[in-house]
């Protein structure tokens, strides 16, 4: 792993990072995003990345959220609801259990996927593959009292 790479996952698992991040990675992700015509996302040079537009719990209306993901063999992407360990679900997770259908932009393609919050086995295997990617998602984990929900999008 390249020394830039272990100071990058060491720093995103603080509690100063916890609480800056959260505010101007998603912004610049945005910005980025909607100026390339979704084809690059910041935040993709450390993780892939998607943006998931879900239909909004409460408004009804899309949300466009930029995402680190888990791409799978197959074509779908698990997504870690971590919140970059902060106590709450993240916003999304509960749009998403409330309306599972959703577009993930991926590679400058939009995809209509459904998501399903995983449980059990499923979620351990899952969790394991998350943590192989990204490190730091244990130590989100750590900090928090509820389990960090973890989805698969599968493509419609």
């Amino acid at each position: 792993m390249p020394p830039g790479e272990r100071l990058l996952m060491k720093v995103s698992a603080t509690r100063t990072f916890a609480r800056i991040a959260p505010h101007v990675i998603p912004a610049l992700d945005r910005a980025v995003h909607r100026l390339t015509r979704g084809k690059v996302l910041l935040s993709a040079r450390m993780l892939p990345g998607v943006v998931l537009t879900a239909t909004g719990a409460r408004s009804g209306r899309p949300r466009r959220t930029p995402l680190a993901c888990v791409p799978e063999e197959g074509g779908s992407w698990l997504l870690i609801g971590s919140n970059f360990g902060r106590p709450g679900h993240p916003a999304w997770t509960g749009n998403l259990l409330r309306n599972p259908e959703a577009e993930v932009s991926w590679r400058g393609r939009d995809i209509p996927v459904r998501a399903r919050l995983l449980t059990g086995e499923e979620r351990a295997r899952a969790w394991r593959a998350a943590l192989a990617l990204w490190p730091p998602y244990a130590a989100y984990q750590a900090r928090v009292t509820r389990e960090i929900r973890l989805f698969r999008l599968e493509r419609r």
